[in-house]
Formats: structure tokens, C-alpha cells, sequence
């Protein structure tokens, strides 16, 4: 596909049937991806699904079989040197020395990439990620944390324009999970664009401006999270005071939601799931009371990204088995 300029100029990453065959094993099946410039994408899908292929084959660590990418506007086979320039990349492991310092391998990296004054730049993301005080510690003495970070200060050595986060998180405590996050934020504002893989819906729902959902190596739905979850609903729950009045409860619930009542005998409760973002707990409750049902309690969840992951991926499984 040739993309017209007016595309690799609003996408930083851009790729269409993207393929890549291990022998009998196909990891991509068609991958399509557009990521608008300066935002994050949130990668999301289970284990196996093709995540990590589709991070290599980015990132020009893997060539693909078939299909086509641009990543800052450089074509990712043809360009591959010129993509390699622009782009950082932090993966579930260390790539730090642990032998030297935080502020020696700074300086190394800077000096690999021919960086303009590598002490000043090493100075500069020491102190942007809180390592200054540890900077001449051995970095195999760093704490979990501490280690993200300075594998995160790494990849920005060059200031890249697309920054691949292969589950930059996974392990950390909240607290350093917080500072990736803020690090990752400030990032975005600076106008760099991520394409980070999780497997925390919590960190996808507080970074992500978008959300590919891979599943059986394809992108199977995008969207933002709100926009996800608003395909899932609310889930509405009433615990009922007697067992003989479930049956009106649910017909209150199939007014308001217009989704099909379920029942659990065991607590007399009655439940739904509505995509009416208007619907309010005290509305549902004063259509109950109106309704003459007794009520123990109530309650309007709206959905998270755990919901929308389990249930789209649920439901692409039963398609893939139906064909």
C-alpha cells in the first residue's frame, strides 16, 4: 500500500496486513494499526495472541511475511535504517549494564548514538526520572523500579518520535508504576508517540488515548476506552426483599436497560446490563420503589476494560470456533 503524505503525516505508525509465519505458527494474520501522532496506544489481547511479533516486526527486530508499515513516516522495510533512528524501545527486560552505573550507561548509550554532549544528555533524564542521587551506583543494585527507569532514561537518549513500551511495568509496586506512568504522560505532552503493550487494564484505561484489541494476530477492535467500554454497558444488579417480587424487579429492568434480565435465586437479586448512560441509581431506584418492590440494595457499575477485554475476547473465541 502507498499512503499518501497526508496519512504518515497525522500517523506515527502505520501498518496494513502485516504477516509473520514461524513455520506452521501464524503469529500476524493481517495486522492493522494506525496511531495518530502524540497519543498512546494501548496494545491489549491475551497470551499468544501476536503482541510481541507485531512489537519485533515494528521495530524492524523481525521482517514481515506480507503486508506493509510506515513508522514516522519511514517505510519499515525499504527504510528499516531510518525507522531504527527515530524510534526508542523499552522491552520486558533490562538492557542496561547492571556492572556500571545509571549515569555510565547513560553516557554509553549516548556515545552508541552519537548524541550531541552525552554527559549533559545523561544528566538531563538521570534527573528527569529521580535517579540523580543513585547515579553512580551500580545498576545491579537498583530496586525493580529503578531498573524500569533507567531502562526507560536508555530509550530516549535520541529523543525519539515513536516509543515502543513492551509491558514497561510488569512487577513494579504501584508507586514505580506510578512514576512509568508520569514519565510516559509527560512524554506524550512533549509530543511523542507510544505504542505500549500491558497487561494491566488499569495502566491501558490511564494512558491510552486508543486501544487495539490483537487477538489470533489481528487487530480485532480499536477504539478509545470509553468508546470500548460503551459496547459492553453498565451492569445493573437489585437485591429484592422477597423472592415473589424478582419478576416485576426484572420487568423494570427490561424497561430501563432494554437487555435481558438474569436471575440469582440464591440472593434474590436480578440483573442487566444497559448502555443508557443516562440511567442514574436514584432513577432506577425510584422506578423500583414506584413499582411497588422492596428493595435491599442496588448498584450501577460501569464497565471496565477488564469487562470489554473478557468479554470481546470471549466472544471472538466463539466466532473462531462457529467458523
Amino acid at each position: 500500500m502507498r499512503y499518501g503524505r497526508a496519512m504518515t503525516s497525522t500517523y506515527a505508525v502505520l501498518s496494513e496486513g502485516l504477516e509473520k509465519h514461524f513455520g506452521a505458527v501464524h503469529a500476524l494474520r493481517g495486522l492493522d494499526l494506525a496511531v495518530a501522532r502524540g497519543t498512546v496506544c494501548g496494545v491489549l489481547g491475551p497470551n499468544g495472541a501476536g503482541k510481541t511479533t507485531a512489537i519485533r516486526l515494528l521495530t524492524t527486530l523481525l521482517r514481515p511475511d506480507a503486508g506493509s508499515a510506515r513508522i514516522a513516516g519511514y517505510d519499515l522495510v525499504r527504510e528499516a535504517a531510518a525507522v531504527r533512528t527515530r524510534i526508542g524501545v523499552t522491552g520486558q527486560y533490562a538492557s542496561v549494564d547492571g556492572d556500571l552505573s545509571g549515569r555510565q550507561n547513560l553516557r554509553l548509550f549516548a556515545r552508541l548514538h552519537r548524541v550531541r554532549g552525552p554527559a549533559e544528555r545523561a544528566g538531563e533524564l538521570l534527573d528527569r526520572f529521580g535517579l540523580t542521587e543513585s547515579a553512580d551506583r551500580p545498576v545491579s543494585t537498583y530496586s525493580g523500579g529503578m531498573r524500569r527507569r533507567i531502562d526507560l532514561a536508555a530509550s530516549l537518549i535520541r529523543r525519539p518520535e515513536v516509543l515502543f513500551l513492551d509491558e514497561p511495568t510488569t512487577g513494579l509496586d504501584p508507586a514505580s508504576r506510578n512514576l512509568i506512568w508520569d514519565a510516559v504522560r509527560d512524554l506524550t505532552a512533549d509530543g511523542t508517540t507510544v505504542l505500549l503493550t500491558t497487561q494491566y487494564l488499569e495502566e491501558a484505561d490511564q494512558l491510552a488515548d486508543d486501544i487495539a484489541l490483537v487477538d489470533r494476530g489481528r487487530v480485532a477492535h480499536t477504539g478509545s476506552p470509553a468508546e470500548l467500554k460503551g459496547l459492553i454497558g453498565a451492569h445493573v444488579e437489585v437485591v429484592v426483599a422477597h423472592p415473589d417480587v424478582m419478576v416485576r424487579a426484572a420487568g423494570v429492568l427490561d424497561q430501563l436497560t432494554g437487555g435481558q434480565p438474569s436471575f440469582d435465586h440464591d440472593r434474590n437479586a436480578v440483573g442487566a446490563v444497559t448502555r443508557d448512560a443516562t440511567l442514574t441509581l436514584p432513577r432506577l431506584v425510584r422506578e423500583l420503589d414506584a413499582a411497588g418492590v422492596p428493595l435491599l440494595d442496588a448498584s450501577l457499575r460501569p464497565p471496565t476494560l477488564d469487562d470489554v477485554f473478557l468479554r470481546l475476547t470471549e466472544d471472538l473465541g466463539q466466532k473462531e470456533t462457529a467458523a
